[in-house]
């Protein structure tokens, strides 16, 4: 969805503002990919993305392998709820017996008249899925649109409320009116059906009406607490922004409510992402963790604030990246995970090593941890296996999250980056015992030789190719413009036909289907 980010200009960013394996080896662009593992077979992975599917738009696409990454099964394309919709934000998580649940947004992206948060499960390890079901509808609140980002939680403490599944949710940035919310629904019957929505905030905590999206953040304790923390900016609550935890007991049918952070830090590069992230110890249900970025020191860097009270008091900011302070060096893209055993991992996305400051220079993903019972973190070390450059699709929405699974003292941890070109999902394997990544290629089938000039075209392209067969140019909406057959050596394409803009051509060539992006400049 646009600019999936919450962002506000003079506010706190956390409110807003080794070998690498390539997981998605998509041919267009792939974005937003969340990780789950097994918490009964730590071998067990599912990789959740957003991508292009020639007819069918962005659609949600996921992945499995049973063992920790060496090899994958063939991708599962989600489907729609109506034919010519898109989706996206996926979130997954497992629960105690294997089964994974998966939440995503499925909705009209040309006229924003109608969608859904819809929910999935899948009872043998992902590889197949229960049809989607709406978790929440775009008129369930209306004039609001409160589909965006969802994230899925869910109760495994085996309490009152276990196997309760929470979807929490914000408003998105077109068609909204003001007061804007955060949202959860839940789920008793493993997703089957859905209770009506509830506001996260309330009187005296509200999100308030400055904020487009209060994006929320949630988690469920060991215990059965539920807890989500959203941004604030109501100035009849107090002059400065504020972020605020949601807690409950009982099923988030009542709520009770506490501040965490309050001031100023906002990151002033729009385009930085920045959004945060929530974490419960596994070890000790009344210690929780929220990550993000701030802009304290001239640049943006990487904080996290904790409760040791289960969210009543909350700690003073602290820094995790360990470049120079105040350096210029924009720091982005964070995520946060405890293993079973109490130890805390933070990844990001750094910039320490490119070539200029602000956003738009080249990227690393890096990481630090921490073990249970210490009070300071490893010193920062490098997760991904290049530095790769900065490309401005990266300016653009579904990119604004990475994730990690932090299990068995192992990093795994999933993010997009350019280097193939386009955007693809890249997977590394991080042992904290001796930090170095081990991975291989998800998809290993080769691709053929194509190569496509001038691109930019304005009147024609050539097609550079090995191998004879088929082409299809499509509009990114999915829509067939034009086809034709493809030689050996070079084929000539007139594209005096197609209007200036974005074009995504796909190839037939026997049994693999090769895409890539298109781009056509005015005629004279």
């Amino acid at each position: 969805m646009r600019k999936l980010l919450i962002a506000i200009c003079v506010t706190l960013s956390f409110v807003v503002h080794s070998q690498n394996q390539n997981v998605s080896n998509g041919f267009v662009f792939d974005g937003e990919p969340y990780i789950a593992v097994n918490p009964q077979n730590s071998q067990h992975f599912v990789v959740s993305w957003l991508g292009f599917s020639a007819g069918n738009a962005i659609v949600i696409k996921s992945k499995v392998s049973f063992d920790a990454g060496q090899t994958w099964s063939t991708t599962y394309n989600h489907p729609h709820t109506v034919s010519s919709y898109s989706s996206a934000d996926p979130s997954l998580i497992f629960d105690n017996n294997g089964n994974v649940n998966l939440a995503y947004v499925d909705f009209d992206n040309q006229t924003y008249t109608d969608g859904d948060i819809v929910h999935t499960r899948s009872t043998d390890g992902g590889l197949s899925w229960s049809a989607p079901v709406s978790a929440f509808n775009l008129h369930d609140d209306p004039n609001k649109f409160a589909l965006d980002r969802p994230w899925i939680a869910l109760d495994t403490s085996g309490g009152v409320y276990d196997g309760t599944i929470y979807i929490t949710s914000m408003n998105a940035k077109v068609a909204s009116t003001p007061p804007y919310n955060p949202y959860v629904v839940r789920s008793y019957d493993d997703g089957a059906t859905w209770e009506s929505f509830r506001y996260l905030d309330t009187l005296g905590w509200y999100a308030g009406s400055l904020i487009v999206q209060p994006m929320p953040t949630p988690c469920v304790s060991s215990n059965g607490t539920f807890y989500a923390i959203y941004p604030s900016y109501e100035t009849s609550q107090s002059l400065f922004a504020q972020i605020i935890c949601a807690s409950s007991t009982d099923g988030a049918n009542s709520l009770s409510h506490s501040l965490v952070l309050q001031g100023s830090g906002g990151v002033t590069d729009d385009d930085a992402k920045v959004g945060p992230i929530l974490k419960v110890n596994p070890t000790d249900p009344n210690h929780l963790v929220y990550a993000g970025v701030l802009e304290l020191n001239n640049d943006a860097d990487i904080y996290i604030v904790e409760s040791l009270d289960g969210g009543q008091n909350w700690s003073s900011p602290v820094r995790i990246n360990d470049d120079p302070i105040n350096n210029g060096v924009l720091q982005d893209m964070v995520w946060a995970d405890f293993d079973k055993d109490g130890d805390l991992a933070v990844t990001w996305r750094d910039r320490r090593n490119g070539s200029g400051s602000g956003y738009s220079t080249s990227t690393e993903i890096w990481g630090a941890y921490r073990n249970q019972g210490s009070s300071s973190f490893s010193i920062n070390f490098p997760i991904s296996d290049q530095l790769v450059a900065h490309d401005t699709i990266l300016e653009e929405s579904g990119n604004d999250f990475m994730c990690v699974d932090f299990v068995d003292d192992t990093l795994n941890v999933v993010w997009g980056d350019v280097r193939t070109g386009r955007v693809n999902i890249f997977l590394n394997r991080t042992p904290i015992s001796t930090l170095l990544g081990s991975t291989s290629m998800v998809n290993s089938e080769d691709l053929p030789k194509i190569n496509i000039y001038p691109n930019p075209a304005t009147y024609y392209i050539t097609i550079e190719s090995e191998h004879s067969g088929d082409f299809s140019i499509y509009s990114l909406q999915g829509a067939l413009v034009k086809t034709g057959k493809l030689k050996s050596g070079d084929t000539r394409v007139d594209t005096r036909n197609l209007s200036s803009g974005e074009y995504i051509i796909q190839f037939i060539i026997g049994k693999v289907r090769y895409s890539n992006r298109l781009i056509i400049h005015p005629q004279d």
